[in-house]
């Protein structure tokens, strides 16, 4: 399946917000477009505004246009509001959960950790970064790459778990607690400009 693969600091400054929390991304000076003035161009209209909150969201979770639909699509057949369970899906990837676990570093990272097969979920190897964690679901790593792990960890010393997820550190394992709400989500987009966007 396709993939971005080019420089990924292009991505924040596209969308003038750091899409991830490594420094590369969060530093000032990335965010500023390229020239002497970081010239902008024209203000962006409705259509504009609505499109860069939609890859805001897509370049967040490394997620494909295409996937992006469906799980719109999944999000408008099911119960609540849209926007809500649209972030709920994303939230409970198997990569984004690892991520939050603070097993990796960047999605990009933790996508490549599961698809390698390093990840078994209640015991099963799962190797698709879109697997989706369900409450009670038990994760844990292959021996192998511990030590990758532990190393990925020491490099990210102030970094939270979210209260939705239960991590063990002596025994590399996390499980899901409950499902995550909102607030729990450390990422400010605008859901209502995305519904737009589709509309």
């Amino acid at each position: 399946m396709a993939n971005y693969t080019g420089p990924k600091v292009k991505l924040s400054r596209r969308v003038g917000v750091p899409i991830a929390d490594n420094p590369k991304h969060t530093t000032k000076r990335q965010l500023n477009p390229p020239g002497i003035h970081g010239f902008r161009g024209r203000r962006l209209r409705d259509y504009g505004v609505r499109l860069n909150e939609k890859q805001k969201l897509r370049y967040h979770y490394n997620v494909l246009e295409k996937q992006f639909r469906r799980y719109l699509h999944e999000a408008g057949r099911a119960r609540g509001n849209t926007g809500q369970v649209l972030m709920l899906i994303l939230e409970q990837r198997l990569d984004n959960v690892i991520r939050r676990l603070g097993w990796a570093r960047t999605i990009w990272a933790a996508r490549q950790i599961v698809s390698h097969g390093h990840v078994l979920v209640n015991g099963r190897k799962t190797d698709r970064p879109s697997y989706g964690i369900q409450v009670g679901d038990n994760i844990t790593l292959k021996e192998p790459i511990h030590k990758l792990i532990r190393e990925n960890m020491e490099s990210q010393p102030g970094h939270q778990v979210p209260g939705w997820l239960n991590f063990d550190p002596s025994t590399l394992t996390g499980n899901a607690v409950t499902a995550p709400t909102t607030d729990q989500i450390p990422f400010d987009v605008n859901m209502n400009l995305i519904i737009e966007f589709y509309r």
